[in-house]
């Protein structure tokens, strides 16, 4: 489904329990809808599901000036307004989970679930940004994830990329959201990787102590998809941490 929002096509799926909590979910940079979908589809009997293709991203249209992240989070919100749902269950990985973050930082959110998702500017030899197009062009783990990966990771890396997402990432890696963390009063879920090259899983723990109401929920020896490589535990702990 595409609706116009900001003067941009966005492409979103909904599906699941209509009369159930609506949850959200945003994918990591270079991704799209397929990458959520392994976490919306198990819940889906019990909640109302909303995936949506970032602008730029899968089959979403890219935006037509450098969107910041706050552009991002509006645009959200704007789309779920159209859709009539306030008070979202937010669930983002990576860059999704940044735009979710920030949305929770100005926005209603009934609770918020972080997938290794960057917040702070990062000073490193290898920069956030060399590394998140590093991650997002495989996911070590078993055949079918490898397989979701080939299909739908890493289509774009930031050579190849327009010139107006070059400079989005770059408003992305640059954009520092300690500050709208210590707004956040939904109850959050954090869930990273030892092993995650792109954004260090002590992150994690500093965002816990920005945000009120936190917990950390460490994968040993696990990367950047964290989340889909431990899928069965992700989703446990999703159930237990939604239903609270």
């Amino acid at each position: 489904m595409i609706k116009k929002i900001h003067d941009v096509d966005i492409n979103y799926i909904n599906y699941g329990n209509n009369k159930g909590e609506s949850i959200v979910l945003l994918h990591g940079w270079g991704q799209n809808i397929a990458m959520m979908k392994p976490l919306g589809d198990p819940l889906k009997k019990d909640f109302n599901i909303i995936i949506i293709d970032l602008p730029g991203f899968g089959e979403s249209e890219e935006p037509k000036t450098v969107w910041t992240l706050d552009d991002y989070a509006d645009a959200i919100n704007e789309l779920l307004k159209e859709l009539k749902i306030d008070n979202p269950i937010l669930i983002g990985h990576s860059f999704g989970g940044k735009i979710s973050l920030l949305y929770a930082s100005k926005y209603k959110c009934q609770k918020l679930v972080l997938l290794a998702s960057p917040f702070k500017q990062e000073i490193k030899k290898l920069s956030l940004k060399t590394k998140l197009l590093k991650t997002a062009k495989k996911i070590p783990g078993t055949e079918k994830l490898a397989e979701i990966a080939k299909k739908h990771i890493g289509s774009t890396d930031y050579k190849n990329a327009s010139k107006t997402m070059r400079e989005i990432l770059v408003e992305h890696v640059n954009y520092d959201l300690t500050e709208s963390a210590k707004k956040i009063k939904a109850p959050t879920l954090i869930i990273w990787g030892t092993n995650d090259q792109a954004v260090d899983y002590h992150d994690a723990y500093e965002l816990e102590k920005l945000i009120d109401n936190a917990g950390v929920v460490i994968y040993e020896n696990c990367t950047h998809y964290a989340y889909l490589e431990n899928l069965k535990q992700t989703i446990n702990v999703l159930n237990s941490f939604l239903r609270e």
